[in-house]
């Protein structure tokens, strides 16, 4: 049997834009996503600490070091600039080996440069 583990975590990102008319999705810093082990296309939920809200999306690579966690599509009407989120990726393990996972955390500033990366 497979359970769905928590695989990596951006913590704290603050939403740099939002655009309301692209396709839809989340554009990440490619640091952020490189750091944290996140794939372009990958799905991720988003966790909005300003307002409770709660989103799945597909993630889209932002331009490296730019610090951009841009809200795209019907996502972009959960959040505003400046709110603070959570990124999170999941991963399917052997039920066996789920005590052995250890996912990454990506600690991030208020201009969403890294602070720290745990694993």
């Amino acid at each position: 049997m497979f359970l769905q583990v928590l695989r990596a975590k951006i913590h704290r990102a603050r939403v740099t834009a939002t655009d309301l008319n692209y396709e839809g999705s989340i554009t990440i810093d490619e640091t952020l996503m490189e750091a944290a082990g996140i794939l372009p296309y990958e799905r991720v939920q988003i966790l909005n600490l300003s307002n409770g809200e709660r989103a799945e999306t597909y993630v889209i690579k932002g331009n490296p070091d730019s610090g951009e966690i841009v809200l795209n599509g019907a996502i972009a009407r959960l959040a505003q600039v400046g709110d603070l989120v959570i990124i999170l990726s999941y991963g399917f393990v052997e039920e066996e080996k789920s005590a052995l996972i250890t996912p990454v955390v990506v600690l991030v500033d208020e201009n969403n440069s890294i602070i720290r990366v745990q694993s």
